[in-house]
């Protein structure tokens, strides 16, 4: 153990950079490229605001991922509570000092960018879980003992949430820790009390939801209730993407987008455009990408020795994986809107920082696959 602790720590640079995953690093920064030129599109075909702040933020974080990518798998493990206790402060701070937009209280005023704590804490509660789980031997984590703190550390950041109110991401945070406990061994019995607890809870939840969420339930369900109202975006989504046929109208030809029939198409709609312009090849190709970077952390996850980093690489891919599809399955009305940014395509800082230092902790684990975690 010593050895292998002295080989990794005495690492040079070229060995470190020998150890990078380039095919990760490539999927990443073609996705980037394809975003900024989808951003651009959004702005009619001009470097405006959103395609300007889209471009400085992606190579900012691209940088950033690449930094923390040569920061010791052994620092993650040692920090995630520490980082999971951080981020939660600053969805405390939210509630107390948050700004409040269309009715929403989510982000803080950093001065030089307004963050979402939210997006980071789908990050902080998979590091915390991991480093949890990574300590309990297998005949003990199921005992009830060693659920307490794991439902806790899961339930206090997803109430905060949901409370801003912000249920999608609320959703998406449980989502990626109870991925981490499935894949921890946590027995699939504790799963099935959990969804009964949760349906018979339900039809009372169902009644503290803002109105604006009740009328998305409901649209999903019926859009054509209200063509000009809720259901006039998911509405113009499908016809956008539907009229880009196989392949496409072509780059900044998207009439829905261009005569401003799509709103929020720089957000959660980003899929919509792309699709309206590149049509069913080009949406094939974004999948593709997203494929090969859920693919190349489950095999990072794979290689890598610690048990820690193990856990960490499979959820964070898992949850990867369901931002991608729940955002895709919502734009195609499959899915109620419930706010959910595309990775790197979408813009937003908070979004984009939150994914990279994901991405970055998982390229951690790949040029320190060999050190073990204690």
């Amino acid at each position: 153990m010593y050895r292998s602790r002295s080989i990794q720590s005495s690492l040079s640079l070229k060995d470190k950079l020998l150890s990078i995953d380039y095919i990760l690093v490539f999927a990443i920064f073609i996705l980037g490229l394809v975003s900024i030129l989808a951003m651009y599109s959004t702005d009619g075909g001009e470097l405006k605001y959103h395609t300007n702040s889209h471009i400085l933020r992606f190579f900012i974080f691209f940088v950033m991922f690449l930094i923390l990518s040569f920061i010791q798998i052994r620092f993650w493990h040692s920090q995630s509570y520490l980082i999971y206790i951080l981020f939660f402060l600053l969805l405390l701070g939210v509630k107390y000092f948050g700004l409040t937009s269309s009715g929403s209280k989510r982000w803080l005023d950093l001065y030089f960018m307004n963050l979402q704590p939210s997006e980071l804490m789908k990050i902080g509660l998979i590091l915390f879980l991991a480093k949890y789980y990574h300590r309990i031997s297998i005949e003990n984590i199921n005992k009830l003992k060693y659920l307490f703190l794991p439902i806790i550390a899961l339930i206090a950041p997803v109430i905060l949430v949901a409370t801003q109110p912000d249920l999608g991401t609320s959703i998406l945070i449980a989502a990626g820790g109870l991925v981490v406990a499935w894949l921890a061994g946590v027995r699939v019995k504790f799963f099935a009390f959990s969804g009964l607890a949760f349906l018979s809870i339900l039809p009372i939840a169902v009644s503290f939801l803002k109105p604006y969420q009740k009328t998305r339930i409901l649209t999903f369900l019926n859009p054509e209730r209200d063509p000009l109202g809720a259901g006039y975006q998911i509405i113009q989504s499908k016809i956008a993407i539907g009229s880009g046929g196989l392949f496409g109208k072509g780059f900044l030809q998207g009439s829905q987008s261009y005569l401003d029939y799509l709103p929020e198409k720089h957000t959660d709609f980003i899929f919509t455009l792309f699709s309206e312009e590149f049509g069913f090849f080009g949406s094939t190709f974004i999948l593709f990408l997203y494929a090969l970077i859920v693919w190349r952390i489950v095999r990072i996850g794979h290689i890598t020795r610690s048990n820690f980093g193990k856990l960490y690489c499979y959820s964070f891919g898992t949850a990867f994986f369901i931002y991608v599809i729940v955002n895709m399955m919502m734009v195609l009305g499959l899915l109620p809107i419930v706010g959910s940014p595309l990775p790197i395509m979408s813009y937003g800082g908070s979004s984009m920082m939150a994914i990279m230092l994901g991405l970055g902790i998982v390229m951690s684990c790949k040029v320190y696959k060999d050190t073990p975690v204690n």
